[in-house]
């Protein structure tokens, strides 16, 4: 596995949204300060430390612990109309007619 890999060992148990939560881990671990309080990112090129990148990982930490609500049981699940013809994978589009055909060629 690579060092970037979500499914990190010291991940919380309260975790509930992982690949937020590892990504997030990942963002900070890029992001610490050096001695001079400065990022030692390359990507900040000086920026004071904490820098917006590692804010916003924070904010992504907490983000992946908040509990996600469950919809109600009896909550309806809303479907696109049915005379819709632009929705879901089957319509009675048919594609315009063409004067010349497209050509297919090699890459």
């Amino acid at each position: 596995m690579s060092e970037a890999s979500t499914d990190r060992a010291d991940r919380p148990a309260e975790v509930t949204d992982p690949l937020l939560w590892g990504l997030s881990a990942a963002v900070a671990d890029a992001h610490q300060p050096d001695d001079d309080r400065i990022c030692v990112s390359p990507s900040c090129v000086g920026a004071a430390w904490p820098c917006a990148a590692w804010n916003n990982a924070q904010e992504g930490l907490r983000a992946a612990r908040v509990p996600r609500p469950a919809p109600p049981a009896d909550a309806p699940i809303a479907e696109p109309p049915r005379d819709d013809p632009l929705t879901g994978w089957s319509t009675d589009l048919v594609p315009a007619h063409r004067a010349k055909p497209l050509a297919v060629t090699a890459a």
